[in-house]
């Protein structure tokens, strides 16, 4: 994985960051962001940070996996998580899924997600993935048009299975 820096745009809030791999010590940065909204707020557990460093163990154990940080003047403004998913379908491509895009609330509105899944898209490319790929609530509603302006199309109906 390569570790970039992009521009967002000028100004304070719009300042340039950088792309790197996430460690253990921004867990608590990356779950405070996957509980602020209101989906997150019901199952993400900011108070007990174990199940997450335990993820994190098995995240860094697996190649295909790219839990990556946005940076901005030295702080945790995003978080991306894109899987790298060989297949055998589509002449043996692998695909990538990009799952968790997540920006702090005190920098949403200026162009980083748009930027940091800008990323994802380039990321995938360059691991040689012949498809993008993603999931958004039924309820994001918002966030489905913001797909749709990066090109995205919805084309499939997903299903999940709590277990």
């Amino acid at each position: 994985m390569t570790t970039a820096s992009s521009s967002v745009g000028s100004g304070p809030a719009h300042a340039d960051f950088t792309v790197r791999r996430a460690t253990a010590d921004d867990i608590p940065e990356i779950v405070a962001m996957l509980a602020d909204d209101p989906l997150g707020a019901h199952r993400e557990s900011p108070d007990d940070l174990a199940p997450y460093r335990a993820a994190m163990e098995r995240i860094v154990a697996d190649a295909n996996q790219h839990l990556v940080v946005a940076v901005q003047d030295g702080r945790t403004v995003g978080t991306l998580h894109l899987t790298v998913i060989p297949g055998l379908s589509r002449r043996g491509a692998a695909r990538s899924l990009i799952e968790a895009v997540r920006v702090h609330r005190d920098v949403r509105g200026t162009g980083l997600g748009t930027r940091l899944t800008e990323w994802a898209i380039a990321e995938s490319r360059r691991l040689n993935c012949a498809l993008v790929q993603l999931t958004s609530d039924a309820t994001r509603v918002d966030a489905h048009r913001f797909y749709e302006r990066l090109g995205f199309e919805a084309s499939h109906l997903g299903f999940k299975m709590a277990l």
